[in-house]
């Protein structure tokens, strides 16, 4: 059985610190595992990654909590107005919620945590000046680079922010912190600062990150404060549609292509669930329709030229407006325009 828990939870990842722990880990009858999000930008596509992998998780039977980060988005270089901290809450929330549900996952075992609500508690607060003390500013800043804004007049938000963030493991209970790679920094901070402070550290997860549209003409990966890199979750399916076919997904090419990345962490893990089979439509001229009912076979045909880039493109375009339509449904306009007005 945990054998079986395992390949669940650690398919699909970067990198895992560390797989010894996590084994261990497993072994328990409650096993509890968080993300935490920071209501800054809108949400896009690049988000259903390691939300579609959180549906691992709750089938390997753990409890899983989403952390609605509200003050981290404030304290980074006030991307989100202290105004707008509940409006985003709100929107992220409901945002996430949706995604999980279009892919088909039982949301019975997941919770939904805002910093506000423990993150002023008297106990938190004294630990995270616990840390403020152990800690260098330069040590702070590495740790958080790669998640946090700094100007070159940085503010002192944002050196708090990884204490937060690590602290935050402990307030939710979690033996599993789990994030996009580029939050590792911060987690092998928490993993070296807890137990200086009387905690044990977490077992980390982390995936990889989806590349930006414009792949390797730009580089990067899809991020919110980058309107070409991205599609929004609430994007109208024409534009989902344009989006797709124009981006960058060069023949044969499969290391850093970003189609056939979400392919593998998004649209094969929900179809597997769904029990359904990838199809693609093309005229019998050249070749005629495609059936898959696994990535690797979509991935040799990609990678031999049987599969032409504008046909995976079409093929992805649909799939992506099908996982959207019930969360552009739930994220409505209003609740858009008083998070972000």
């Amino acid at each position: 059985m945990t054998e079986e828990k395992l390949k669940l939870v650690t398919r699909n990842t970067e990198e895992i610190v560390s797989l010894g722990e996590l084994r261990k880990l497993l072994k328990k009858p409650m096993v509890r595992a968080y993300a935490g999000y920071a209501t800054t930008g809108q949400m896009h596509i690049g988000h259903l990654l390691p939300i579609i992998k959180v549906i691992d998780f709750l089938d390997a039977g753990l409890q899983f909590t989403f952390l609605i980060a509200d003050l981290h988005s404030f304290l980074d270089d006030k991307k989100t107005p202290w105004k707008l901290l509940d409006a985003r809450s709100h929107y992220y929330e409901t945002a996430i919620k949706a995604m999980l549900q279009s892919a088909g996952a039982d949301t019975s075992r997941v919770s939904f945590v805002r910093g506000m609500e423990f993150q002023f508690d008297k106990d938190y607060v004294m630990d995270i000046l616990h840390m403020a003390g152990e800690i260098t500013m330069k040590r702070a800043k590495r740790a958080a680079s790669e998640v946090v804004r700094f100007s070159e007049t940085p503010k002192l938000g944002g050196f708090i922010y990884p204490l937060m963030q690590s602290r935050d493991v402990v307030a939710l209970k979690a033996d599993i912190a789990f994030g996009g790679i580029d939050q590792r920094g911060i987690y092998m901070l928490a993993r070296e600062m807890l137990p200086v402070i009387g905690y044990s550290k977490p077992v980390c997860i982390f995936t990889p990150l989806l590349p930006s549209l414009s792949g390797g003409k730009m580089g990067g990966k899809m991020s919110a404060s980058e309107e070409k890199s991205k599609i929004s979750i609430t994007a109208p399916e024409k534009e989902v549609e344009k989006r797709i076919v124009n981006s960058y997904c060069p023949a044969k090419q499969v290391k850093g292509n970003w189609v056939l990345m979400f392919f593998k962490h998004v649209v094969f893990p929900v179809m597997e669930r769904k029990k359904q089979e990838l199809v693609i439509e093309r005229p019998e001229k050249y070749g005629g329709k495609l059936v898959y009912d696994s990535y690797m076979g979509l991935e040799k045909d990609f990678a031999s030229g049987a599969l032409h880039p504008l046909d995976a493109k079409k093929a992805l375009a649909k799939e992506v407006n099908e996982l959207l339509g019930p969360v552009r449904e739930k994220v409505t306009r209003e609740m858009i325009k008083k998070a972000y007005p």
